[in-house]
């Protein structure tokens, strides 16, 4: 067999695309997987995460996050969880459960200090990426989103292989270069045959507190035309918000006010 190119809209081996699949762990019970990605960092991928799973949480579903971002996890901080508070036994690890009941992983929930840093290569971080999958006793999940570090590298190569995913939501920022990037993600998507379910902005404009106005410090979004060239849904545009940083410094997100992913919630309702 050749060495495989991970391109399977152009592969004619005739491997099978689930032999790559990890099982989930066997006390858990997840249905759908949604992947958070970013073609780079600092656009808000996490929060946008935390965001959705908050959201669907508040409509009857029971969510999760898999925290995929290893080297820069920043979930924990986000529902104020705290090192050290992940017990388990011979069937695996328990995720910890936040004030709404949202289940997490994370390795930050596993260090002995939140600020340590991670330096490991690629393949340790992957592995503990699928452990984070099969080594953790998920319960009764109906929306798990996996926040996966930026970039297309060996974390998001790991995810898309790895685990069942029905699909990814790209966030993005309304600079040009990003939404360049944005494309990368999406070509990366295609090559691995992972349905992109839609585009998040953030960042994509400021109310002004004193007489409402809109101002956009990027200009004019182009976002609405990158989502019909690649023929996918614009999900939500997200402003610069210094609440919603303020409720993630303090650990309290689950507390946001807002219907700014409430499309993207009906989309995943009624779509996955």
């Amino acid at each position: 067999m050749a060495e495989c190119s991970h391109d399977c809209a152009t592969c004619k081996e005739k491997c099978s695309k689930e032999s790559l699949l990890e099982p989930q762990n066997k006390a858990s019970n997840i249905k759908r997987v949604i992947g958070i990605v970013s073609g780079k960092g600092g656009v808000g991928k996490s929060l946008v995460t935390s965001m959705l799973a908050v959201s669907m949480q508040r409509r009857g579903y029971k969510c999760a996050i898999l925290d995929a971002d290893i080297t820069g996890p920043s979930i924990p901080k986000s529902f104020g969880l705290k090192t050290g508070c992940v017990q388990g036994n011979d069937l695996g690890m328990f995720p910890p459960v936040t004030k709404t009941g949202i289940e997490v992983m994370s390795l930050n929930l596993l260090v002995d200090e939140e600020t340590k840093p991670v330096v490991w290569r690629g393949p340790v971080i992957a592995g503990t990426v699928k452990q984070f999958w099969s080594g953790v006793v998920w319960n009764d999940v109906d929306y798990m989103f996996v926040d996966m570090p930026p970039g297309t590298g060996d974390v998001p190569l790991t995810v898309f292989q790895s685990l069942p995913l029905d699909g990814i939501i790209i966030v993005t920022s309304p600079q040009d270069l990003v939404s360049m990037i944005v494309e990368k993600a999406v070509n990366m998507a295609a090559m691995m045959d992972i349905k992109v379910l839609g585009l998040v902005e953030n960042y994509s404009y400021i109310i002004c507190p004193d007489c409402g106005k809109v101002i956009r410090p990027y200009g004019e979004s182009k976002i609405s035309e990158l989502a019909k060239n690649h023929n996918t849904e614009l999900l939500a545009t997200l402003p610069i918000d210094p609440e919603l940083a303020s409720l993630c410094d303090k650990g309290v997100i689950e507390l946001f006010e807002g219907d700014y992913l409430e499309k993207a919630c009906d989309y995943l309702e009624k779509k996955i």
